[in-house]
């Protein structure tokens, strides 16, 4: 593989601090680091690719950067709204983007299964999905939870937006039919733990994920920009890279 030059933003984060070590050890080269109010426009003409692990408000300014530049862009940024992935799929109408809630390898294979497991199961089952992480995280759900729910949504073809339950407390009722319950959890320095469970009667099914250092993830994000190299204007994820 040829050597790449990386535009890292968040570069002194505890992820742009990985990110900065999974480049050596794949043998590329970090081009530049920026930092909050800092400016990676100036200088993205003279990296290959850029890696976004920054802050949603800065999202708008780094894919302007992408296009202007007219480099590929791998976006590991958590806690996108609605509006910012409008931003994505603007952006890569000109350059390739690569945006995921988790670049572990592990967790987009699990995230492939439970789309499948979500299809086959009847709506008799209900769907919940459990994380943790550290005490300093600052969104919840978490990325990863997310993209998990979405393809739950995905496999039984409806909107995770519609059928989503977070935050339970109080007198909630019965659990509805067709839900997606959220469980978060924060402590310690936990790096990153997810469950999918499948409850239906009688008998239950769990898909998990542990992760035991953020390297994975950067190690995926270094993998994922080196794939996306190359590859023409147009929205991408951890499954086709993984051709999934």
């Amino acid at each position: 593989m040829a050597q790449l030059k990386f535009g890292v933003i968040g570069h002194k984060g505890r992820m742009g601090q990985a990110l900065e070590t999974a480049i050596a050890d794949a043998g590329h080269e970090l081009c530049i680091g920026v930092d909050a109010g800092g400016n990676i426009g100036p200088l993205a003409g003279h990296c290959d690719v850029l890696v976004d692990f920054s802050a949603p408000d800065a999202l708008g300014a780094n894919l302007g950067a992408a296009r202007v530049a007219g480099k590929p862009i791998v976006v590991g940024t958590t806690g996108l709204e609605e509006p910012h992935f409008v931003m994505l799929a603007e952006a890569a109408r000109a350059v390739p983007v690569l945006q995921s809630g988790n670049f572990s390898l592990g967790v987009t294979l699990m995230a492939h299964l439970v789309r499948e497991a979500a299809a086959r199961l009847g709506p008799e089952w209900d769907i919940e999905v459990l994380e943790m992480h550290h005490r300093m995280k600052v969104d919840a759900p978490s990325g990863t939870a997310k993209l998990l729910g979405e393809a739950v949504a995905a496999g039984r073809g409806i909107a995770l937006s519609d059928n989503m339950e977070s935050g339970r407390h109080g007198m909630t009722g019965a659990r509805a039919q067709g839900a997606i319950g959220f469980a978060t959890l924060r402590g310690g320095t936990v790096a990153g733990e997810h469950s999918v469970i499948f409850a239906g009667s009688e008998e239950r099914l769990t898909l998990s994920h542990s992760a035991e250092n953020r390297m994975i993830f950067a190690r995926g994000a270094v993998r994922a920009a080196a794939w996306l190299t190359g590859k023409g204007a147009g929205r991408y994820t951890m499954n086709d890279v993984l051709g999934l």
